[in-house]
């Protein structure tokens, strides 16, 4: 199978199902860091920011690996990306699994699981792309579920795993859960001539992703900062990602900080799991509805996160944090992939999109690195896991003021240009009447 042009079925859905498990393998796992939290602060006798190191290594390495994924994938291939982001998966996990030091836990849980959750969760997004033009939106929706149906299985699991084999066994059989990364890297058939992960999101913009010759291009262009929408839009990337991660890590502490059974608040994280699911469902819809523009929408759904974190610690019942976390668990997709894409070639136009996603991509990683940190120092601070959600909150808040700006900016150069191409219709009455 080696046509330029996607099947749009055929073998795509095996690489659609291949793409599910890679979600499921990665993304749902970080999701479900916060079950070793406690044990691993416990273990090691270390402060809550100390501990909430190791989560915000994995985010961070997340985020800058990206483009390390992007330039691999140009040189060999999405098959060889994926499987050795599995490789580094399993053995970051095995190696964590020798409770060395926690400085090790940085490099392994942190280090190692990043990259390589990086290098499995790119290149298996972009490949779906390259099998998908017409039934494009539905293939990405199943494979991007994968995430939601895997964390909603392993919340339980882990916990079970935690108290039967304690944490350093569960990051052992975690391991090799993750080695079938590798087994669904090997099913991802190439397609045709290997192409970067951006410019795949690229074309996806465009329509027909066969139809444009692959380009390389310099990821990082630091002149685009120059373009005072962009840089509020990054400052947006950091303050929501600063308050994004915390709820995940610190629920399930908090959970147990009012003596909540053990599969409680692991119970909690499959029902944001869900949560997050049924938003899904429902992004694509709201975005092909298009009732309000996509930089309102993002305002809206990340000022409604940002509230329902500062109210979820004031009543500590469990029905009652089942509640917030059902509100927050079902909009985090309304504001995620397809509105940033959309967002950055508003804001850098197409021309400049494969730089404009390197450089969100970058800064972004600087608030998923820092915000558990600042997190578990308030904590530590306070004595009290609710100071982890009001800064969520407040971030989640503060981000959505730069989106107004940017939104502000770019309605007024449209009016602008608006007002230019009357001026120059009137101007050249002969040139509208030939057009």
């Amino acid at each position: 199978m080696n046509s330029r042009r996607p099947p749009d079925g055929g073998y795509g859905w095996v690489v659609v199902i291949s793409a599910f498990f890679i979600m499921g393998l990665t993304a749902a796992v970080l999701k479900n860091f916060g079950l070793f939290f406690l044990d691993i602060q416990s273990h090691f006798q270390v402060m809550t920011s100390t501990t909430s190191w190791v989560t915000s290594t994995t985010i961070g390495m997340f985020h800058l690996g990206a483009p390390v994924a992007s330039v691999l994938t140009l040189r060999f291939s999405q098959r060889v990306v994926i499987i050795l982001g599995g490789l580094l998966s399993a053995s970051g996990m095995l190696l964590a699994s020798l409770d060395l030091s926690l400085p090790w836990l940085y490099l392994t849980m942190g280090v190692m699981q990043g990259l390589g959750i990086c290098f499995a969760w790119i290149p298996a997004n972009s490949m779906v792309s390259h099998y998908f033009v017409k039934w494009r939106p539905i293939a990405y929706g199943i494979a991007s579920s994968g995430e939601c149906v895997f964390a909603i299985l392993f919340s339980p699991f882990f916990q079970w795993l935690i108290e039967t084999y304690s944490w350093q066994g569960a990051l052992i059989i975690i391991g090799g859960l993750q080695l079938n990364l590798c087994v669904c890297g090997a099913l991802m058939r190439p397609l045709e001539a290997p192409q970067s992960p951006i410019q795949e999101t690229k074309d996806n913009l465009e329509g027909d992703a066969a139809e444009l010759p692959p380009k390389r291009k310099v990821i990082f262009q630091f002149s685009l900062l120059r373009k005072p929408e962009l840089l509020f839009y990054i400052l947006f990337a950091i303050f929501a990602a600063a308050g994004f991660f915390i709820p995940p890590l610190f629920l399930v502490p908090f959970a147990n900080s009012f003596g909540m059974d053990k599969y409680w608040p692991a119970l909690i994280l499959s029902i944001l799991a869900l949560a997050d699911l049924a938003g899904r469902l429902l992004c694509g819809w709201l975005a092909n509805m298009r009732v309000v523009r996509n930089l309102q929408l993002l305002t809206m759904v990340v000022t409604l996160l940002g509230v329902v974190l500062l109210l979820l610690p004031i009543n500590q019942s469990y029905w009652a944090i089942m509640v917030f976390v059902c509100l927050y668990g079902f909009p985090v997709r309304l504001r995620w992939w397809p509105i940033h894409v959309t967002s950055i070639v508003d804001i850098v136009s197409l021309e400049g999109f494969d730089n404009g996603l390197g450089l969100f991509m970058l800064f972004r990683s600087f608030g998923g690195f820092i915000g558990p940190p600042a997190a578990g120092w308030l904590v530590d601070q306070t004595n009290d896991y609710s100071s982890a959600f009001y800064l969520s909150g407040a971030c989640l808040i503060s981000s959505a003021v730069f989106v107004v700006l940017v939104d502000r900016i770019l309605q007024k150069k449209k009016c602008i240009e608006a007002e230019d191409q009357r001026s120059n219709a009137k101007d050249n009455p002969d040139a509208e009447k030939v057009n």
